[in-house]
């Protein structure tokens, strides 16, 4: 198939891989833009790649939890603009989607459009009113809500990121440290909490890659699955959050830091949104 240019400029911004090497990929993955990723990182391509991101355009992204910490919700809502998403009254309508999701607690992107936003409209039919007011598509694409005994909610500056974080515990102690943890996630996004939370899909993956590069590096066969296993592990240690090095002190693991706050504290759920 026909690998345009668009295509190569994708793969590049995802994986940090050169331009030909990314071309390559793609023609040799027929233009299959996981395969290409998996077929840099078995040639040994450095690859930065932004997993589980959701992918947009333009728009805002608002997290925040209710009152009492008990819940939280994020909202992505698209537009077509920066020129748009910067202008305070598409700022107003985000923030006014997410007052609306503390208050009813829906469970889907859905659910939330289907809510009503006032006495005449849903949620869904404001935004579909506001495509003709504004005069670019929006899309309300994406929505969670996360439960526990404390929810912290972190924006980052320029609402084009942000983060939920689930604790186990709510205790008045454990504010900043959700805090912390919630800025470990904007700025590293682990893919799991741990490694039970990673789907064997992805550990079957990683595995193979960590063979084919043994075996690319000189290392007996025999050898191959034994250190692909220790990559694995390394793999963890990178990306499952409480695994991470802590940000703030890289002495300590996000598990480790959540216990010197409290004995047993944990995450038990978190939620990421970016535009980028």
């Amino acid at each position: 198939m026909a690998i345009t240019a668009s295509d190569v400029n994708k793969l590049r911004q995802q994986t940090g891989a050169g331009m030909m090497d990314c071309k390559n990929a793609l023609v040799e993955a027929n233009g299959d833009f996981e395969a290409a990723v998996d077929i840099l990182r078995k040639k040994g391509q450095k690859i930065a790649a932004k997993r589980g991101d959701n992918e947009a355009r333009e728009g805002l992204i608002i997290s925040q939890a209710t009152a009492d910490g008990k819940a939280g919700v994020i909202v992505t809502l698209n537009c077509e603009t920066d020129f748009v998403a910067k202008n305070d009254g598409y700022k107003n309508l985000v923030q006014s989607i997410v007052d609306l999701a503390l208050d009813k607690l829906p469970s889907s992107v859905e659910e939330l459009k289907a809510l009503p936003y006032d006495a005449k409209l849903s949620v869904d039919e404001k935004i579909i009113e506001q495509v003709g007011v504004i005069g670019e598509k929006l899309d309300l694409s994406n929505y969670a809500v996360v439960k526990a005994d404390k929810v912290v909610a972190y924006n980052h500056p320029g609402n084009q990121l942000a983060t939920l974080v689930g604790l186990n515990s709510g205790s008045d102690v454990v504010e900043d440290a959700g805090k912390q943890v919630a800025m470990q996630v904007a700025a590293m996004n682990p893919i799991a909490i741990n490694k039970d939370g990673v789907d064997a899909r992805t550990i079957e993956r990683e595995i193979e890659i960590g063979k084919e590069l043994a075996i690319q590096e000189g290392k007996p066969a025999e050898m191959a699955e034994k250190i692909a296993m220790g990559r694995l592990n390394k793999f963890f240690q990178e990306n499952t959050l409480l695994s991470q090095q802590f940000v703030r002190d890289n002495k300590l693991t996000v598990e480790q830091f959540l216990n010197s706050t409290e004995n047993g504290l944990t995450v038990l759920d978190f939620k990421r949104f970016s535009l980028s």
